[in-house]
């Protein structure tokens, strides 16, 4: 099992951020070196030194599913003008509204999910946990695993990408990032459902008729 000292380690011959250097770890049986080819393969080295590189250029996509059923708006920023014009970046782009499209996430990332939101679903996946007679000093973990699905399902950046589910949204735009080498960022985007929270009034037909029969 990885120990902090190595995923330090790690962090800095990389510059990867911590989860991702716990993965390769893990994915390596805790070999440093194959953990770093693990990590440049992934793009996920490159993609953490440009992190902080501000991207302000970019396109709008939209993405309209089902004959007009379903729409999909997404902002994805990289640095320059010139990549945001490349078919490369675009056809990125599509397929993340696509994404979006299919999966209807609710969150960008974990980070902008609400605290009380997590604590609900963490007190309703512990009740369960209890009432399926799971003994309590295994519950916590079990927990913790069903939150990190969970977040996989809400999450956009954490979802496995609809076209290859082997890989996350996150890892294939880091994967992009290592190829264009420029940052680059979902920044936000929104997914309209036709009839979508609105409550339709169910007819009770028998009702009806005798209305209309005055009965």
């Amino acid at each position: 099992m990885a120990t902090a000292q190595m995923v330090k380690e790690l962090r800095q011959k990389t510059g990867a951020g911590m989860l991702d250097c716990k993965k390769a770890l893990e994915a390596s049986n805790d070999d440093i070196e194959k953990a770093i080819e693990f990590l440049r393969e992934k793009g996920l080295a490159a993609a953490s030194k440009k992190a902080d590189r501000v991207a302000a250029e970019g396109i709008v996509e939209s993405y309209i599913h089902m004959g007009g059923k379903i729409g999909v708006l997404v902002e994805v920023n990289c640095e320059t003008d010139f990549v945001a014009k490349t078919d490369d970046f675009k056809n990125m782009v599509r397929d993340i509204a696509m994404h979006i499209a299919a999966t209807n996430p609710q969150f960008l990332s974990q980070d902008e999910v609400p605290s009380d939101f997590i604590e609900k679903e963490k007190a309703i996946l512990t009740a369960q946990a209890l009432n399926e007679g799971k003994p309590e000093k295994i519950v916590e973990k079990m927990v913790e695993g069903r939150i990190k699905k969970y977040y996989q399902e809400i999450c956009l950046l954490d979802q496995p990408f609809v076209k290859d589910p082997d890989k996350t949204i996150q890892d294939m735009v880091n994967e992009k990032i290592s190829k264009i080498g420029e940052n680059i960022k979902i920044r936000r985007f929104a997914r309209f459902q036709m009839g979508e929270g609105i409550e339709k009034k169910e007819e009770n037909f028998a009702e009806e008729v005798a209305k209309q029969m005055n009965v």
